[in-house]
């Protein structure tokens, strides 16, 4: 080790949104005073703006790598973790090895409970940004290190149709399709009018070869699933996301077991071992890692995982900055069976000038960005709207 790191710092980076994400607010959800809104259709909480949690790492030889993690709500519980207790250990580390780094501060709090939530969420921004310093150190891209690319583009489904009638969600998916992309999801909370309704409407309008899904944001019983995944089923449903709550393995065994549709499951999921417990019982049919609560090295070790066990890939797409869909894009095309990846437009489209680099999402496919580490700099308007932590 010739170059061990030196500092770890966190930061906040909030933008302004013109419609919250999943569209208008509907009756009864207006924002509080922190600018949270919950919604009713999933009971989750949401904010109306844009906020991510990054940390910048630097070796003692300058070199400086940044990652990425999620601080819609309360950051300031990741930044704590990062500074109280992560930095410390993470401080004299040899980058060039972050496999072992993430292995060392996961256990660090092992026999607390802490597998899960905040604590991988912090872990997993620290483990990006040692990848992105571990490909910068080589010359290599992140991809390279992960056993070289397999996906020089990897395609891309339009996801969430923020508009507040199914008619302009509907015409707003049209619009994507124009522009080269035949692969959409929608968001059951959000289908106004019933999840039959909405895919029946978005199939009379982009035809019989789009490839349509629904993410069912874990609000359903397994019989409730099978109802809702029936009805849509005639309408030529591509996969159903996240169809019954996240804690209940049973109901997801079930759902899997008796459904037509295949079923797609992880985006919330932070290690392997979450994947572990459910592929023994399961028929998952595909996996969705989200890299701002796994890190590159969780997010792999599920694409093994996957690759074992003949699971499709289909990465959910981060909402932030862009450097952990810089991360993901980089692991993803590293992977064999990386189908499609998420391409959250509403988020990606304004946000791109946070970024320099080659990443574009075009005519229906991502193309990873080129250069080594992650690819990806933040540009001088994202470093000015950085608070530390």
């Amino acid at each position: 080790m010739t170059d061990p790191v030196k500092s770890v710092q966190a930061f906040t980076l909030t933008l302004p949104r013109e419609t919250p994400y999943l569209g208008a607010a509907r009756p009864g959800e207006e924002p509080n005073a922190q600018g949270y809104l919950v919604r009713r259709g999933n009971r989750t909480v949401y904010p109306v703006f844009d906020r991510s949690v990054l940390v910048r790492v630097e070796t003692r030889n300058g070199v400086v790598g940044w990652g990425e993690t999620y601080g819609l709500v309360a950051p300031g519980a990741v930044g704590e973790i990062i500074g109280d207790l992560l930095a410390g250990f993470t401080i004299g580390r040899d980058p060039g090895d972050p496999v072992a780094v993430f292995d060392d501060l996961y256990d660090l709090m092992r026999v607390r409970g802490y597998t899960g939530g905040f604590y991988v969420d912090a872990l997993a921004a620290i483990d990006i940004a040692l990848w992105d310093i571990a490909g910068r150190q080589a010359g290599r891209s992140v991809a390279d290190l992960l056993g070289g690319v397999k996906h020089p583009q990897i395609p891309a489904y339009v996801s969430g149709l923020p508009e507040n009638t199914r008619a302009r969600r509907a015409a707003l998916a049209k619009s994507w399709q124009e522009k080269g992309f035949n692969a959409f999801k929608f968001a059951t909370p959000v289908a106004d009018d019933g999840p039959a309704a909405e895919i029946a409407t978005l199939r009379e309008t982009l035809g019989p070869q789009a490839l349509i899904a629904a993410d069912m944001h874990w609000n359903q019983s397994a019989e409730e699933a099978l109802a809702l995944i029936g009805a849509m089923a005639p309408h030529g449903l591509w996969f159903a996301e996240a169809p019954v709550r996240t804690e209940d393995i049973a109901a997801l065994a079930r759902v899997t077991e008796k459904s037509l549709v295949p079923v797609a499951v992880g985006e919330e999921w932070r290690t392997h071992f979450d994947m572990l417990q459910r592929i023994e019982r399961c028929a998952i049919a595909i996996v969705q890692p989200e890299m701002g609560h796994k890190g590159i090295t969780s997010f792999m070790r599920i694409g093994r995982l996957a690759e074992e066990h003949g699971i499709d890939v289909i990465p959910h797409a981060t909402i932030g900055a862009g450097i952990f869909l810089a991360a993901s894009l980089q692991a993803s095309s590293a992977l064999a069976m990386t189908r499609f990846h998420e391409f959250q437009h509403s988020i990606f489209e304004p946000n791109r000038r946070l970024l320099e680099g080659d990443m574009e999402c075009r005519a229906g496919a991502y193309t990873p960005p080129g250069g080594v580490g992650l690819g990806v700099e933040l540009s001088q308007e994202a470093l000015a709207l950085l608070k530390p932590l």
